[in-house]
């Protein structure tokens, strides 16, 4: 039984498909699209209330992850609308830990200064990503338990010189 699971082990680590692979493919992916995020959400809050900029922010940007993530980070079969709507408490959860995190600053320094703005929002987004690979890796991606389970080795036929008999 160790044996199979480590080929199991051994199988993920050689098809980068383990939890590892994925969430180093999850960082760089969400990690990207979120950098550009916070680069549009500083100057949009400028422009109209910062909840109105983060929540579209957050809607635009998970939308782009959760594709990205099906396709590379969790190399998934599954297309179209079905895993972002299977993600959308994500949604939610991400827009509240930023917003929470960026109102708290904004409560804490009357007017903080844009490098604090951009290390609160992108400190919080790291805290949402975690908790978003787990529900997207354990729920919305999750593979088929049969697809998890390693195949059994073939057991050899047994023929007229397999058998013996004990005395």
């Amino acid at each position: 039984m160790k044996t199979a699971s480590l080929t199991a082990k051994a199988a993920e680590a050689a098809t980068g498909t383990g939890s590892a692979a994925a969430f180093a493919r999850f960082v760089v992916c969400g990690g990207g699209v979120t950098l550009a995020a916070s680069a549009v959400l500083v100057p949009a809050s400028a422009a109209m209330p910062f909840a109105v900029a983060n929540a579209l922010v957050t809607v635009v940007s998970t939308v782009v992850t959760t594709e990205l993530h099906a396709r590379v980070s969790f190399r998934s079969a599954e297309r179209g609308w079905r895993p972002h709507l299977k993600s959308a408490l994500t949604v939610l959860a991400s827009f509240l830990v930023t917003t929470a995190a960026m109102l708290g600053l904004h409560a804490w320094a009357a007017h903080p200064g844009v490098l604090a703005e951009q290390a609160t929002y992108l400190g919080a987004c790291g805290l949402a990503g975690i908790g978003r690979f787990a529900v997207l890796r354990l729920l919305v991606f999750a593979r088929p338990q049969a697809a998890k389970a390693p195949r059994p080795a073939a057991q050899p036929e047994l023929g007229r010189g397999g058998v013996a008999m004990a005395a």
